[in-house]
Parts: structure tokens; sequence; C-alpha cells
């Protein structure tokens, strides 16, 4: 069966509204996990458990999620036993099922197929029924800890799961909680959090690149640029859960606004001609800026500021500890936030619910018949190419303005080409792609020394050693420069695997 339902990480200080609003019957629920020693369930997407529900006992095995981001696979079976007693596991009840294929796959890859407990869960749930336009929806508000050994993790999050009627109804309820209440969408299972505590290690996070579905020649364009909003949901909403849930690490920053920036590209590079931009455009340019500061503070901490180190250090100057204060740079309305802040913020979270309802909108089946989607790409892939050369034919006469401009449109013309890529022969998309991940790199570097300039020039120049740095910054940019018509030629001299023959 399929299970439709969205998951909300429910605000401490909104507990009590929440307890007031959900006050339907209350059920305990105690599971244990089991998977291989080495994860090799976790590693295929699955998630196996016996959960006691009241009295009874029921054997789960679960898929990860379909790609409208709502959708996940499941099979359960009724198991005998008494209430108190933790039955055997029987995966010969899952054998005719989807699921129990993949099971048997991913034991089979196991070095030892053995199965152990990973971890458990203790859950008080409640529950209460909402009927809406779209149709009826469970609210299950969901409060216990995870364990895994010495370690626990508490819980206190919100489903929302389809009981009857369209998808539409998940995403309608989720509004309302999340305009009420504050709540912010969790695409992790309890299983995917509940493995990551068995392994004591939070720095596993998944970057989830995009790419859900291959693009195939036929598809019509609305059907592509679907399938293209999927494929980079899952990198937006892994990681959006991440750093809302409080992250520590830099990278799911960095791959939420990567996620954000091969939408919106490629939403662009897909669009029917004329055509106004998704409604859901401006929250996702609004969230990418916002979090865009944390992104600036990390390239200058770890790009700059070590070598700008290393070259006091040369010169016999002190490191000067206030120098990383003095390059941090700042931001007008948005200075202050924290990445967490701003993915909970309620504009974050509805950005993500338009994501969603974009899915699962379906094709028209009025539309007239498209072109050949081959023949689209290779026409926008060699207009946005030649512009791209332009620039970088003209590199000297470019301004920092423009020079961003044009590490966007490579970005932009590198997703592009990545998406479009299973429509060709693969030989001759990889060195095309290579070129272009050169060029960025290149431009990046330029962004990132600059950055720092401006920030170091905003400063009142109290470090003794400022005018030894601010020279030495300025004189990396202006090397980076020089250096660049080299490295940007590798791309005009890549070859155009759109030219070539599929």
């Amino acid at each position: 069966m399929r299970e439709i339902e969205l998951k909300f990480q429910v605000p401490p200080r909104r507990r009590a509204a929440l307890a007031r609003s959900v006050t339907g019957r209350r059920m305990h629920l105690q599971a244990t996990y089991l998977d291989t020693a080495d994860r090799a369930l976790a590693a295929a997407g699955l998630a196996l458990r016996l959960r006691r529900e009241g009295r009874r006992w029921v054997q789960t095995l679960k898929g990860d999620e379909v790609a409208d981001g709502m959708t996940r696979l499941e099979h359960n079976v009724p198991l005998p036993g008494l209430a108190g007693v933790l039955p055997a596991i029987d995966l010969a009840v899952h054998t005719a099922t989807p699921l129990g294929r993949r099971l048997r796959e991913a034991l089979a890859k196991a070095p030892d197929p053995s199965l152990v407990v990973q971890y458990r869960t203790d859950i008080w749930r409640r529950t209460r029924e909402l009927r809406t336009a779209q149709g009826r929806v469970e609210l299950a508000w969901d409060e216990g800890f995870i364990e895994a050994g010495a370690h626990r993790l508490p819980v206190c999050e919100l489903e929302i799961e389809l009981l009857s009627g369209s998808p539409a109804a998940v995403i309608t309820s989720a509004r309302r909680w999340v305009r009420g209440l504050g709540l912010w969408l969790d695409t992790r299972s309890k299983a995917e959090r509940g493995d990551r505590l068995s392994r004591a290690d939070e720095s596993l996070v998944p970057s989830r690149p995009g790419g859900v579905a291959r693009p195939e020649e036929g598809m019509s364009l609305a059907d592509a640029r679907r399938w293209a909003l999927r494929g980079c949901f899952r990198q937006i909403g892994a990681n959006a859960s991440e750093v809302a849930g409080g992250s520590r690490e830099i990278e799911p920053v960095h791959q939420l606004r990567v996620g954000l920036r091969r939408l919106r590209s490629l939403q662009r590079f897909l669009a029917e001609p004329g055509a106004a931009p998704p409604a859901w455009q401006p929250g996702a340019s609004d969230l990418s800026r916002r979090l865009g500061v944390a992104r600036d503070r990390d390239a200058i901490a770890t790009a700059v500021l070590p070598r700008l180190q290393a070259a006091l250090a040369q010169a016999g100057l002190a490191k000067g500890e206030g120098l990383c204060a003095m390059l941090q740079p700042t931001s007008n309305r948005h200075e202050g936030e924290t990445p967490a802040e701003v993915v909970r913020s309620e504009a974050a979270q509805t950005l993500l619910l338009d994501l969603l309802e974009a899915m699962t909108q379906g094709a028209d089946a009025t539309a007239a018949p498209q072109q050949s989607l081959r023949s689209l790409t290779r026409r926008r892939l060699a207009r946005w190419d030649r512009r791209v050369q332009t620039d970088i034919q003209r590199f000297a006469l470019l301004d920092e303005h423009q020079r961003h401009a044009l590490r966007k449109r490579i970005k932009r013309l590198r997703y592009a080409a990545e998406w479009a890529a299973p429509l060709y022969a693969r030989r001759g998309v990889k060195p095309y792609v290579a070129a272009l991940c050169e060029a960025q790199a290149c431009l990046g570097e330029i962004s990132d020394m600059s950055l720092a300039v401006a920030a170091f020039r905003k400063q009142p120049g109290a470090e003794p050693h400022a005018l030894f740095a601010l020279g030495w910054l300025s004189s990396q940019v202006d090397c980076l420069l020089a250096a660049a018509p080299a490295r940007l030629g590798a791309l005009a001299r890549a070859p155009r695997f759109w030219k070539k023959k599929p």
C-alpha cells in the first residue's frame, strides 16, 4: 500500500496549543527496528520494524519516498503473539510485494544478512480526523523518543496522513497548521533519524541531488518540468529538514541553496515560450538570498581566511585574531538570522508546501502534442552556451557585477546540461560538464576573494595589520583575474555534446 502523508516538527512553545487541538484517542506505540550489521536495509531505502500497537503486534516494511515527496510504500502484516512478548520476525510475509523483492535484493548484497536490533521507538500518539474539500485526513500527534543504546532522541511531531480523496487535502491541512502553530516540515522519517542515532554520527547528512527520473524523448515540456521539480525537491526537502533541525554543519545550507538554484534554472530552461514564471519562484529566490549570508561567511572562513593568515605568518606578522570578525560579510534585512530560523519561517515553509502542491498537479490531457524534447534542449543549450561564450571572449572588459552574472549563467547552463544528459551520448557530455565545473570554480574563487575585499573595506581598520591584509586580498583578486581567461578557455574548446547524434 501507499502512505501519503507529511510530517512536521512542533516547536516547544506550540505544544500546548497542539494538545488542545488534537484531542482524539491516545495509543501507546513501541517499535523495534531491525537491520543488518552494515545497515544494508537503510542503504537500500528500507526500514523493517516490529511494532506493538496497544495489545497487538504489527510487522511493517517501508520503502523510501516516491517522487512526489509525500508518498511512501509500506506493507503491514499483523502477527500473532502475546502483547508483552516480542514476536519473531517473519520476512516471508513480504515475499509477494515489490518491497519484498527490494528486501531480498538488499539482504543478498549484505556480507552477513542476519538481522539485529538497531534502535527502538516509544511513542504516545493522539489522533484526530478532519474533513476538507479535497478529502479526509488524519492528524497524528506523536510524543516520545527514539533510543539506540545509550543515545536517546526526543520526538514531538505532527503527521498529516491522507485517508481518502486527493493528496491536496494533506497540503491544505498542512498550510493551516504551519500558519497557526509555526510547524516546520521534516522529510526525515523516524527510521532515518533512528539509523543515524544508532551510528552516533549526526554528520551523516544526505545531499540527495536531483534526478529522481531521467528525461525521456517524447516527454512533454509540462511533464519534464514536473519531473525536474520532483528531482530537485528531494535535495531541497532533505536539506531544509537538516537545517531547520538545527544541524551545525554548513553543508546542508549549501546543498539547500544548490537545490533551489537547480530548481530555478531547470524551470527556466524548460519553460513554455512566453509563459509567466511559476508562483513559487519569488519564494525560492528569497529563501536562497536569505541563506546566502551563511554561505558567504563560510566561504570566507574556509577559503579565504586560512590563506590570509598563512600570508601574514610568512610576512613575519601575527595572524591577527580580529581578522576573522572583520572579514565577516554583513547583511541588511536578514542580518542576525540563523539558517534554522530562516528555514523554519512561515515564508520558507509556505514555499515548501507550494512546491509539493506543484508536484501533485497532473498533466493537462488536452494539451497539444509537444515537439521533440531533444530538439528543444538542443536549441536552448546552444542559446545559453552562446551567451556564456560571448561573455568569456570579452572577460577582460567585464566589471564585478557582470562577472557575477556570468557565473550565474554558467551554473544555469551546467544544471541544464546535467539534466539533459540522458538524452545524449554520455561520453560526449562529461567533458563539457567538466569544463563548466572548472569555469564555475574559477569565477567562484574570484567572487569569494572579492567578497572578502568588500567586507574588509567596510571595517574601521583598527586591526594593526589591516592594510597588509587588504593589500594581499586585492593582489589575489588581480592574480585570479589575470589567470581567468586561460582557465575559462577550456570551456570554449570543450565539444558541444548536443551537436552530436544521440
